[in-house]
């Protein structure tokens, strides 16, 4: 009987039997030899045919330059299915040289094992999912939590070495599970304490308690008013964008004003901001605007008899359009619904034009921490400099990475643009991400990079690695 091997590549240091993979699923023994089971990935970003360069500024070579900073229409080799460089003592598994008009430039890969990492959620929606700070589990195990609202989203932080390494076993493990998943653009079902279920998928609209969202609020309640308002002054008395942040009323906002529209009279049931701007004119929820409410007229209080006419003409949508009445005051001032006007039809439909499809974002975020660094040079922080002073640019799966300010390699990337099944796991747990980095090779060496590990790409462009073609945007 063949004997077991051990797998070094991450610290559960696997026994595995001939023909079987270890527990991730990313190393097998294959006759006595550990191997990688995937692939090499190989980006080819080609120009479309017939398209044409914006000129830029001249290379050497006569050339007009796009500015693209690697000249990414060559072969670009990711991480995904390199391998990593776990116990950290050796070089990147792929240290890849190619010229590029003339300059040597070299790319290091490897698949970095990371504990510290996590994902920032961007969920397109007014609904309200959760307050700030509220726990997010998956499987009914802490996963992350809910953080501030931004203009029109919901922002989830979901992951962290807290979750995968902090709690039990099984938070560890579904962490883990729950942020590979959704690193790789696969459907995750979130529940929220005393909040929403969500449904989230990167490039996908959100399911928020069963129903799946559709548009993206061009702007708050004023922000409306402020669009929109010329478009109202001649069609009807008063608008109000409903809207659970920043309520807008049209006769009392400066844009309504500036227009030349009167008083009505109308009153809203909220506290009052500055001129046409109310705060907490309901509680949150998944009605109108973000709110809890199904009948707009709730927040509204009797009209002053003074300022206010029968007749008067009052339009109430909501922040996307979705939701819209129109409504006129009868003779004791009370406002009746009315169909609404045709004219008016199109001032809602603007509205919802006007709003961007809602999906889900997500970003992987992960500290390249100093053992993976060694995997690029002798001298870790040397790397980190480099970085700084932008000689090295950072991608992930050929995806260009933001690099946080401060200490360290913090990176941050979208994971919407990466090859399929570019993150893989280890048990610790720990999410195994791919990370590139490009640079010049004379800069390269002056960091005391693994010289001898350095592979031209001709040697790396074996049948065995999977390519993959982007064109160009």
């Amino acid at each position: 009987m063949a004997e077991k091997i051990r797998c070094d590549a991450c610290p559960v240091l696997c026994y595995i039997a001939e023909g079987r993979t270890g527990a991730c699923d990313r190393y097998a023994n294959d006759q006595g030899k550990l191997v990688r089971c995937d692939p090499l990935t190989i980006i080819d970003k080609a120009v479309e045919s017939g398209s044409k360069t914006v000129p830029f500024m001249h290379g050497t070579d006569g050339t007009d330059w796009d500015g693209d900073i690697v000249q990414a229409n060559r072969p670009f080799v990711t991480a995904v299915g390199a391998g990593t460089t776990y116990p950290d003592y050796k070089p990147a598994p792929f240290i890849v040289s190619q010229e590029i008009d003339g300059v040597d430039m070299v790319t290091v890969v490897t698949e970095g094992i990371f504990s510290y990492c996590g994902v920032k959620v961007k969920i397109d929606t007014d609904r309200f999912i959760g307050s700030e700070r509220a726990v997010v589990r998956a499987k009914g195990e802490p996963v992350g939590h809910v953080m501030t609202s931004e203009y029109g989203s919901k922002m989830l932080s979901l992951g962290g070495v807290e979750h995968l390494t902090g709690g039990t076993k099984k938070e560890g493990r579904v962490t883990c599970a729950a942020l590979l998943k959704l690193c790789n653009s696969e459907m995750v079902e979130m529940e929220i304490d005393d909040g929403a279920t969500v449904v989230i998928q990167s490039g996908m609209p959100p399911r928020i308690n069963g129903e799946t969202e559709r548009l993206m609020r061009v702007g708050c309640g004023s922000a409306a008013i402020g669009m929109f308002a010329a478009q109202w002054a001649e069609l009807v008395d008063e608008v109000i964008v409903v809207d659970d942040h920043i309520t807008g009323v049209l006769s009392e906002h400066q844009a309504g004003r500036m227009l030349g529209i009167a008083p009505t009279g109308i009153k809203i049931a909220g506290r009052r901001s500055t001129p046409g701007r109310y705060f907490q004119v309901a509680q949150p929820g998944t009605g109108w605007g973000g709110t809890d409410i199904n009948d707009p007229l709730t927040i509204l209080k009797a009209s002053d008899p003074k300022v206010a006419w029968p007749g008067l003409r009052l339009l109430m949508v909501s922040t996307t359009g979705e939701q819209f009445a129109y409504f006129e005051l009868d003779r004791d001032l009370i406002p009746k619904p009315a169909p609404l006007p045709q004219a008016l039809h199109a001032s809602v439909e603007r509205i919802k034009e006007n709003c961007e499809p809602s999906v889900c974002s997500v970003l992987f975020m992960g500290g390249a921490g100093g053992s993976l660094r060694a995997g690029v040079t002798e001298n870790p922080v040397r790397l980190t400099r480099s970085v700084k002073q932008s000689l090295t640019r950072v991608t992930c799966a050929g995806v260009n990475a933001y690099v946080w300010p401060g200490g360290g390699i913090t990176v941050m990337a979208d994971v919407h643009g990466m090859p399929a099944n570019s993150f893989g796991y280890v048990p610790t747990p720990a999410l195994v991400a791919p990370i590139e980095f490009t640079m010049q090779l004379s800069d390269y060496l002056a960091l005391g990079g693994h010289q001898e590990a350095v592979q031209r790409i001709e040697d790396v462009l074996t049948p065995d690695v999977r390519r993959i073609d982007q064109s160009r945007d």
